[in-house]
C-alpha cells in the first residue's frame, strides 16, 4: 500500500533547511528507502518564497498571490516521500527514520486507490 509521508519542519535554516539536519541525513535517509526497495517519489520543496497561492473565488474570478508565505502555522513544509509498504506500521516505521521527525514532523497519509 502507498503512504504519503509530508515532511513538515518547525524552523528553516538561512539556506531554506529543516533545522537540526545536515544534507547528509536526508542524502543517508533517500538511500535507505531505495535500497529496501520500498521508494515511489518524493521531491524537496524549493524556498517558501517561491510560492505562488491561487484562490477562485464564488464568482469564478482567479486571485494569484506571490507574496508569502502564505501557512497558517509555524511548520513550514518541506517535501514529502511516497513509499510502497505492506501496511501503516510500516510506513510509520520509516516516517521515524525521516530526518524531518527529529525537529519537525512527518504526516503519515494512505494514498487512495480508487481503483480497488
Amino acid at each position: 500500500m502507498k503512504y504519503l509521508l509530508l515532511i513538515h519542519a518547525s524552523a528553516a535554516t538561512e539556506q531554506g533547511g529543516a533545522a537540526g539536519c545536515e544534507p547528509a541525513d536526508w542524502m543517508a535517509y533517500d538511500q535507505e528507502v531505495r535500497d529496501a526497495g520500498v521508494f515511489v517519489s518524493g521531491e524537496s520543496l524549493a524556498d517558501l518564497v517561491t510560492a505562488t497561492k491561487v484562490q477562485v473565488g464564488a464568482d469564478g474570478e482567479r486571485s494569484i498571490t506571490t507574496d508569502g508565505p502564505f501557512a497558517e502555522t509555524r511548520e513550514l513544509l518541506g517535501g514529502f516521500y511516497v513509499l510502497d509498504v505492506p501496511d501503516l506500521d510500516a510506513a510509520l516505521d520509516w516516517a521515524a527514520r525521516c530526518p524531518g521527525s527529529r525537529d519537525g514532523s512527518v504526516v503519515v497519509r494512505p494514498i487512495a486507490d480508487f481503483d480497488a
